[in-house]
Formats: structure tokens, C-alpha cells, sequence
């Protein structure tokens, strides 16, 4: 394991019917190439040494002796092997037979894990063969392939030598109303491996596949799921084989089904955020002072190897707060769902009937300014009432201007330009600045001169000031204190940059906006990002481009997600940029200098610009990170970054 990650797997052999010696084969070739991926865990199908459709020859002797001999076959070849593996016997415990999982690293029995609740309906007839390891009557402890082994009733952990936590479930444990999982997971389990022998009916497997997604999520937990496949018994029912990884309701990774050759899934668990994730979830917390029965815990083996051996395959997105292409639309269609409902609750609550807001012909006031639009509609109240405005000033450049008006225009809103040239320019005589001289004064004066209009336009209209500035900007504190970074209600306040792009896109492409609307739209989309609060180049162009200033918001939504969603440390954080734009190879988009700088300026400007976060106005939560200090983020304005420098 490496930065939290643990490689695990989910294996499927091709098994013949009470043919222990060729399963066994088959397993330990599966062992060795999961070995040979890095894979620290894998788990095998329910009963896989013997294949789980033997049905009364699990009563013979014979086949009980050849399970156990070929358990010493796997314990003698995993002894210089790290590799943890999970595998499916039958074990006969005095006069009772269980339905078990074996746990195997470097030839020793880890522990031993009878199944709890025993299908007996339908095609499923296990009570005629096992005893749950509910009706053990006490903890037993037997000689199984040369090995000291307790049997018991209590639920059992296996704790890894770099402290990752699983447990084990069996196959029907997973449907019972109350899985063993549950209380697995609360007690400490990160991840829970089922050992199953699922057949398949129709429909049955889009249950399955939601059942583990929903166990996994609400034990926020990692889930490895592996059901016996081609080999098993075709007599009554057939087995798909299904090989499944989930984590936290996320599917990592997913088997073939109806192959006819052996499988190996291979996933890695982030087990360092699942953590995180539980530390902020309170029901978790709470949940775990109600276990009245701990499980006891079983240590594994420290490995034998490096954790240098370890290289990161899953995939790590560039763009974590953006939406997968196939639900793209549907969540830009919830999150406006969400900000016409925050502004609306507002204006009905404040009985407003107007709002105002500045309209710069960037994608931030472009989208406020389709929320209010999808506000009043939704209220049925004339779009005359919202009034945009369009306030020039000395870096104001004709496409943002041209987009700004064209937009208002054709939205048919109520729109008013207002210079705030010459304010600002009384504003500097009046303090004696320079006006040649464009420093912090120069631009934050044009940014409360605009902020003083709407406000007192609000004033003289009896409208509502709507704010723009949106998540990313807040996090890097990029907005003037008492200027932007103030409304009376902030609708972007909890959506970052590299998201308004999508959202205004979803908009522009849409059946029910007019041609002139998606023309500007489209072109605010491809717009440079800046404040226009310095004079443009001498062809007319923005010359303050933010990106070249504070760095790329690609780079920053992707810290901010990490630290905020995941708590991750900087290094932790680095090093999946460092993956996610594939730093070190031919299709690198940033190296790790550039990533190392601006998560750096990050950091400090995170830490520096708290104070104007802590006064932010109300705005509507959209998704899992906000900065609200009323809710998600409540940090002294004060504190030290130092811990957090890279």
C-alpha cells in the first residue's frame, strides 16, 4: 500500500465439479499472476476448491480430505509470496460441516471465516449439507492442514501489515437483512471481501450490481465481490461469474460475464479516503458505539517486499468536480435545479420582485444571470425585472463588452450601462493615487466602484443584489474584500470554475434557446478568463488573463477537491496530479515543477484568504464541497500553512 491505496482483485478460476486438484491448480495460477500484478488481496469464489455445486458429495469424505490437501498445496507455494488470498472450502468442524473462507499469506492460515446465513429456499438447499456459524456453540479450535485453527461464532478482522482492516462475508451473508458486513464496517473493517455462488436469473445480476454498490456506500467501504463462474454445475441453474469492485458505491472495476476462461479484476481502494469520509460522516461515528459484539482481530504477515514495487493504474480524473459525459446533462439540469430553487426561496421570502447584478460577459455573471433568467420563469414573473449591468472601466475590452449587451438583449432582461470611469478616476483624486500606477489600489477600486453601484441600485430598484463570484475563486481568494467578494446572495457560490464552463454549454446547446443566446454563449465559453481590471493590449485584447496569474483552475479545482473532499496531504495530492495529467510521459500536460508551484500557491493563498471566506454572503450548497463558514468549512481566519507547504 502507497498514499492509502491497496491493489486488490477478484478472481474467478474455471473450476470442474469435486476435481479439488484441478481447482487447486487453477487457483495457484490465478495467485501467481495476481502476485505478478501487484495485487495485495484476491478473493475467490464461495467453495471455489471444490466448486460450490457438489451438492451431497460434500457429505463424502473423500472430497473433505482432498479440500485439505489442497489447501497444503496453496500454503506450501504462498510461502514466499505477500499476496493475501481469500479461498472458498468446505471444513468440517466435529459433527458439523461449514461453509468457510481460508485466509492464506506466506504459508500460514490466517483464519478461518464460516458463512452465517445459509439460503434454503428455491435452488438454494445449504442447510442440507452446512451449519451457519451461528449454531457453533463455542469457539473451537482444530488441526487443519498442519495449522492450529480457531473456529468461532464471533465475527472475526484481518488487520494487514500496513494497517488495512478487512473482513469477510459469504455469498447469501450479503442479501440478509442484517449482513455481517455492517457490523464488520463499524468496527473497523475498510474493506469486506464476499466469497459468493450467485447463479444467474434474469434481472438478477442489476440487482446484484446495486446490492454491493448500496453495501459498499452505506459502510463506506471498499467491496470485492466474487461469484463462481464457468465449470460450476449447469444442471438445474447456471453460474455467470461475476468478479466485482466497489468503493464507496463506486464501481472500480467489473468481470466479463459468461466467460469460459479464468478472470482476474484487478482495483485499487483509496482506503485513506474512505477513511476521511467516515471520520466526516457523524451516523458512522455513532454507529460504531452501538456494536454490542467486537469482532476479534487476526494479524496478517509483514510482507516481504518493498512498497517501491507499487505503481498507481487506477484512473484519477483531471477534472474530479466534473460530472462522467454519459450524466453530464442530468447533473447540469440538478445543479440549476438547485440555484433557481436557492434564489427563488429568497426572492419569495423577501418579497422582492426584482434582482440586479453586473453583467461583465464572462462565464461567472453569464451564469448567474441564466440562473435568474430560469428563476423568474419558474416563478412565472417578467424577465423586465432582472436588471443586468454592464459597467466599463479601463480593461474592459469590446468582446466582453459586445457579449455582455448581446446577451442581455436577447434574454430580454431590463439592461443599463454605467461607466465607472470617471467615479474611479474621482476616487483616485480624492486618495491621491496615480492613476498610471496599476497596482492593488488600482484594481480593487474599480471592483467596489462596480459593487457600490448594484448596491445602491438595489436601493433605488428595491431589487435583490445577485452575486457571481463562485467556488474556486473563493478558494483562492481571488475577489475584493468589500467589492465582488459581497452580494446579497451568492447563486455560484458553491460551483467551481472548470464546472460553469459545462453548465453554460448545457444551456447554449439546448432546444429552447433562442440563436442569438447560444451564439454569445458559445463565445463567452471560449473567452480568456480575467477581472478586466487592467487597460487591454494595444490590439484591443485582455491583457490580465487570471490563469497566467493565480494559475490554471484545472490545477486548482483538482487541490481544492483533494484537500477539502478527501482531506489528502499536499504530498498525497501532488502525487495523483503528477498521474491524473500524466506528468513523465508523452502525453504530459503539466510537469511536476509546474504542479509542485501552483499547489504551493494554493496552499498559501488557501490558508491567506480564509478572512474573506468567513464573511461570505448566503449562497446554495450544489455539491460535496462548499466553503460556506455557516456549514461545510469553518477555519480561523488565522491559521498556519506552514504543515501544508510542499
Amino acid at each position: 500500500m502507497k498514499y492509502g491505496f491497496i491493489t486488490v482483485a477478484s478472481a474467478i478460476p474455471s473450476v470442474k465439479v469435486a476435481d479439488t486438484e484441478y481447482n487447486t491448480d487453477e487457483t495457484i495460477r490465478i495467485i501467481d499472476e495476481a502476485e505478478d500484478k501487484g495485487v495485495e488481496i484476491v478473493v475467490f469464489p464461495e467453495l471455489g476448491i471444490t466448486a460450490y455445486s457438489c451438492q451431497d458429495l460434500f457429505q463424502q469424505q473423500v472430497l473433505l480430505d482432498e479440500t485439505e490437501r489442497a489447501v497444503c498445496r496453496i500454503l506450501e507455494h504462498s510461502t514466499t509470496l505477500d499476496i493475501i488470498a481469500i479461498v472458498g472450502i468446505p471444513v468440517a468442524v466435529d459433527s458439523m460441516l461449514l461453509n468457510c473462507a481460508v485466509v492464506i499469506q506466506q504459508g500460514h492460515i490466517l483464519g478461518v471465516v464460516p458463512k452465517t446465513f445459509l439460503p434454503n429456499d428455491s435452488e438454494f438447499s445449504e442447510k442440507r449439507w452446512f451449519v451457519s456459524a451461528g449454531d457453533i456453540p463455542y469457539d473451537t479450535v482444530i488441526k487443519y492442514a498442519g495449522h492450529t485453527v480457531e473456529i468461532s461464532p464471533r465475527p472475526v478482522l484481518f488487520r494487514t501489515s500496513d494497517g488495512v482492516t478487512f473482513g469477510i462475508e459469504i455469498g447469501e451473508d450479503l442479501w440478509a437483512p442484517i449482513p455481517p458486513s455492517n457490523n464488520l464496517a463499524v468496527s473497523g473493517a475498510d474493506i469486506i471481501f464476499n466469497l459468493s455462488a450467485s447463479d444467474e436469473l434474469t434481472g438478477r445480476h442489476e440487482y446484484l450490481f446495486n446490492l454491493v454498490s448500496q453495501q459498499s456506500a452505506r459502510n463506506i467501504c471498499g467491496y470485492v465481490y466474487s461469484s463462481c463462474g464457468f465449470g460450476e454445475s449447469t444442471q438445474d441453474v447456471v453460474f455467470a461469474g461475476n468478479a466485482l469492485v466497489f468503493e464507496n458505491g463506486n464501481m472500480l472495476a467489473a468481470g466479463k460475464r459468461f466467460s469460459m476462461e479464468r478472470q482476474i479484476v484487478v482495483a485499487q481502494i483509496d482506503v485513506e479516503r474512505l477513511r476521511s469520509e467516515r471520520r466526516h460522516n457523524s451516523t458512522f461515528v455513532t454507529a460504531e458505539t452501538l456494536v454490542k459484539e467486537r469482532p476479534r482481530v487476526a494479524d496478517c504477515m509483514e510482507t516481504l517486499c518493498s512498497h517501491d514495487k507499487f505503481r498507481l493504474v487506477r484512473d484519477i480524473s483531471q477534472t474530479p468536480f466534473v460530472p462522467s459525459a454519459e450524466i453530464l446533462q442530468d447533473r447540469c439540469d440538478e445543479i440549476f435545479g438547485i440555484q433557481v430553487m436557492g434564489l427563488a426561496k429568497r426572492l419569495v421570502h423577501t418579497k422582492c420582485k426584482r434582482v440586479v447584478l453586473g453583467i461583465s460577459g464572462g462565464l461567472d455573471s453569464t451564469l448567474a444571470l441564466l440562473v435568474c433568467v430560469k428563476t423568474f420563469d419558474k416563478l412565472g414573473m417578467s424577465r423586465k425585472n432582472i436588471l443586468g449591468v454592464t459597467m466599463p472601466g479601463f480593461g474592459t475590452t469590446d468582446r466582453t463588452y459586445r457579449n455582455a449587451v448581446s446577451l442581455m438583449k436577447s434574454l430580454g432582461i431590463d439592461m443599463r450601462e454605467i461607466s465607472i470611469a470617471d467615479a474611479v478616476i474621482q476616487h483616485f483624486n480624492d486618495i491621491g493615487h496615480n492613476i498610471d500606477n496599476h497596482d492593488v489600489t488600482y484594481e480593487n477600486s474599480q471592483a467596489r466602484e462596480r459593487t457600490q453601484i448594484l448596491m445602491d441600485l438595489s436601493n433605488k430598484e428595491g431589487a435583490l443584489v445577485v452575486g457571481t463570484g463562485d467556488l474556486s475563486e473563493l478558494a483562492l481568494g481571488w475577489a475584493t474584500y468589500n467589492g465582488d467578494h459581497i452580494s446579497m446572495y451568492g447563486v455560484n457560490a458553491g460551483i467551481p470554475k472548470t464546472l460553469i464552463r459545462h453548465l453554460v454549454k448545457s444551456v447554449a446547446e439546448s432546444a429552447d434557446i433562442d440563436e442569438k443566446s447560444r451564439t454569445t454563449l458559445l463565445d463567452v465559453i471560449d473567452t480568456p478568463i480575467s477581472p478586466e481590471l487592467k487597460p487591454a493590449d494595444d490590439e484591443g485584447n485582455i491583457s490580465q488573463k487570471t490563469e497566467q496569474l493565480v494559475g490554471p483552475y484545472e490545477l486548482h479545482d483538482f487541490f481544492l477537491y483533494h484537500m477539502l473532499r478527501c482531506g489528502f496531504t499536499p504530498e498525497k495530492i501532488l502525487f495523483l496530479a503528477k498521474h491524473a495529467f500524466k506528468t513523465g510521459t508523452e502525453e504530459e500536460k503539466y510537469d511536476e515543477e509546474t504542479i509542485r508551484h501552483w499547489l504551493g500557491v494554493f496552499m498559501r493563498r488557501f490558508f491567506s484568504q480564509q478572512f474573506k471566506r468567513s464573511c461570505l454572503p448566503d449562497g446554495p450548497k450544489v455539491g460535496s464541497v462548499s466553503l460556506s463558514p455557516r456549514g461545510d468549512w469553518r477555519m480561523p481566519s488565522d491559521a498556519s500553512c506552514n504543515v501544508w507547504s510542499v
